[in-house]
């Protein structure tokens, strides 16, 4: 009965959906107060409803009710209960669902935080947010119902895929959705702007905190994946170039620019144009993510489904929103005029060249994640593109963008002196020379991908602390501390942001250019040496877990003849699922991690071992986390959260579209 309830509650949100798409829209049209208002209670009831669907769901999933498709497909009895929670989203209907909460969740979050909108542009962008409801809603119910009953109730399930049952996996998906969808909040005030006519400062300043928010959820979703990647998968690696990987970082450095783009139409009245397109971008390579995770056009460990007729109807959201967003933006083009004059050397130059290489970076990624399946249908030969192209066209544009960071943000508004921005900034200079000196000393025989790494990511930490210590103005030291924390808080965010990408920077080249691995053959009571550990293989013994046999491991790691850990890692085999996995034992530290695996055993009695050294790894996720926490500090200043301080007027130069 709860389910029927769920299903029930799932086409009346579509129906609420139809009608927050059409009456305010029309109602704006007819300048009617009356038809536009009724875009707020729509998107409120839209998302009790759903989320009433998805209670329902996630109730089929704790009781086991394996009577549902998606229930039996995805669960069973013996799994706990973190991850049959967890199997509600870990499949592509549950999933879908999740994305349409979310997506109703923005809606009704603009609905009720909105309340300085003009009513025109309020409507119109909640009536644009339903119509992408509308679609998914088609798609859910039409391919994708998640709550078919079997004719034949089964006694237990199939059981959740084993690389879903982790801790981190399970909060992965609802971050990264919540990223990819607050997108499409941006991509409706974009088209909302565009059917008016008008962007203007007040605009960039309502269109700012969902861009944000979007950005910082995105942010936390891909560090948890990279983190499970690390210690899940076993392959010691943080990121591989997936092309799902990819399908959530392509957004993530569109929105980069979209936040950078709307601080300059909300400053100086320029780059309206731009950034509106990048709105438009953002929401459609999130789209374009949908499409290659439920479509099955290229293989990845993440994807959810292998459905071409699926895939075919996300392809036609994706050609219907986005190519009816461009066609609009083409057509309004010319009522987007820049007003702001600004000089070659200028903050908003700098944020041009922030913009260009973010955006040429998303390209590059771009073209590498999608160009095998361009050569099998076009060329009829099937290609691979992998770490060491992304590692060789990616990274010069991200090494520029570091370079240009830290002066960028010292430029005065449009006219600035390069030599008096960089005044302040020479001791960060000369600290990020020295350092990466002493490292390329102290290294023998490596690449210079450590010290470089070392001197950009000290160079953007150092930019980050003189921009925020440099607002502060001048005077005595404690006058300065006092101000310092009087700063807006978006000053402050935009510094931990900053900051936070300088760690992950440097995280990212210290483990690539100096992390040890030894592979090899070991028998129990075997010790071995990497680097300066040494690794003694103690025992293997095999155990009963919930719902899994797993393989354990004991060994001891030494250094300088006296024992710091044992660590037990595992290799689990799912009954249910017939499959393995591997899970590693980690000893986590500030400056190193010590990373086990064991293998199958071996026909000589001995046992596969790895074993890597991975110096700075956790600086990677704690750049992250800190890049996260700066937009989180930044949606707190007042001045950014939803319609603060907006001001309702006719913007200076705006073109009305009646």
């Amino acid at each position: 009965m709860i389910t029927e309830l769920g299903h029930f509650a799932l086409i009346l949100a579509a129906v609420v959906a139809v009608i927050q798409m059409v009456v305010p829209f029309v109602g704006a049209m007819r300048r009617d107060p009356r038809w536009m208002a009724v875009a707020e209670p729509a998107a409120i009831a839209q998302f009790a409803l759903v989320a009433a669907s998805f209670a329902a769901l996630t109730y089929a999933f704790v009781v086991s009710d394996f009577s549902l498709k998606l229930v039996f497909e995805n669960s069973h009895s013996s799994k706990p209960m973190l991850y049959k929670i967890s199997g509600v989203w870990g499949n592509h209907e549950g999933s879908m669902l999740l994305w349409i909460l979310i997506l109703t969740l923005f809606g009704a979050c603009a609905a009720v935080f909105g309340g300085n909108l003009p009513a025109k542009l309020k409507a119109r962008v909640l009536s644009v947010q339903a119509s992408i409801a509308v679609a998914f809603f088609a798609f859910i119910l039409f391919t994708s119902n998640p709550f078919l009953r079997l004719e034949i109730p089964r006694f237990d399930g199939r059981d959740l895929n084993p690389l879903l049952q982790d801790p981190g996996l399970a909060f992965h998906p609802p971050f990264l959705y919540l990223g990819y969808v607050g997108l499409s909040m941006s991509f409706s005030f974009a088209v909302a702007a565009l059917i008016e006519g008008r962007v203007d400062a007040a605009w960039a300043r309502w269109v700012r905190p969902w861009t944000l928010a979007a950005w910082l959820f995105l942010t936390v979703g891909i560090a948890l994946g990279s983190w499970w990647a690390y210690y899940e998968l076993g392959w010691g690696g943080f990121w591989f170039w997936d092309p799902v990987e990819n399908a959530s970082f392509m957004p993530w450095l569109i929105a980069a620019a979209l936040l950078h783009s709307a601080v300059v139409v909300e400053k100086r009245e320029s780059l309206k144009s731009w950034t509106v397109l990048l709105a438009i971008l953002a929401f459609g390579f999130s789209l374009l993510g949908t499409f290659i995770v439920r479509s099955g056009v290229l293989t990845s460990v993440h994807a959810f489904a292998n459905d071409p007729e699926r895939g075919v109807f996300i392809l036609a959201i994706l050609l219907v929103f986005v190519g009816g967003a461009l066609t609009l933006y083409a057509a309004r083009a010319s009522a987007m005029e820049a007003r702001g004059v600004f000089g070659l050397v200028s903050r908003e130059s700098a944020l041009v060249l922030n913009n260009v290489l973010l955006a040429v970076a998303a390209f590059v990624v771009f073209i590498g994640t999608i160009w095998p399946l361009v050569a099998e249908m076009v060329l009829g030969r099937t290609l691979s593109v992998g770490p060491p192209f992304f590692d060789a066209a990616f990274s010069p544009f991200m090494v520029a963008l570091a370079v240009i960071l830290p002066p960028g943000a010292m430029l005065a508004w449009k006219r600035g002196s390069l030599p008096k921005a960089m005044r302040p900034l020479w001791a960060s200079v000369i600290l990020a020379v020295a350092l990466a000196a002493l490292a390329f000393a102290l290294q023998t025989g490596r690449s210079a991908l450590g010290p470089v790494g070392l001197a950009l990511g000290v160079w953007v930490v150092g930019g980050a602390k003189t921009d925020l210590w440099m607002r502060t103005g001048r005077g005595p030291i404690a006058g300065r501390i006092a101000r310092l924390w009087r700063l807006p808080r978006s000053d402050w965010g935009k510094a931990i942001a900053h900051a936070g990408l300088g760690i992950t920077i440097f995280g990212v080249a210290a483990l690539t250019a100096w992390q040890q691995e030894d592979i090899r053959t070991a028998q129990i009571g075997e010790t071995f040496t990497v680097g300066a550990w040494d690794i003694e293989l103690r025992d293997v013994r095999r155990e009963q877990g919930p719902n899994y046999v797993t393989t354990i491991a004991d060994m001891a790691v030494w250094r300088d003849g006296r024992e710091v850990a044992v660590l037990t890692p595992e290799k689990r085999f799912y009954t249910v699922a017939q499959m393995p996995t591997t899970e590693a034992a980690i000893r986590n530290g500030i400056l190193r991690d010590i990373y086990l695996v064991i293998g199958d055993p071996q026909t000589d009695g001995g046992y596969a071992v790895r074993t890597y050294i991975k110096p700075f790894a956790n600086w990677i996720w704690v750049g992250a986390i800190l890049m996260a926490l700066g937009g989180v500090v930044s949606l707190t200043d007042r001045r950014l959260r939803v319609a603060a301080g907006a001001v309702r007027r006719e913007p200076a130069g705006g073109v009305p579209a009646e």
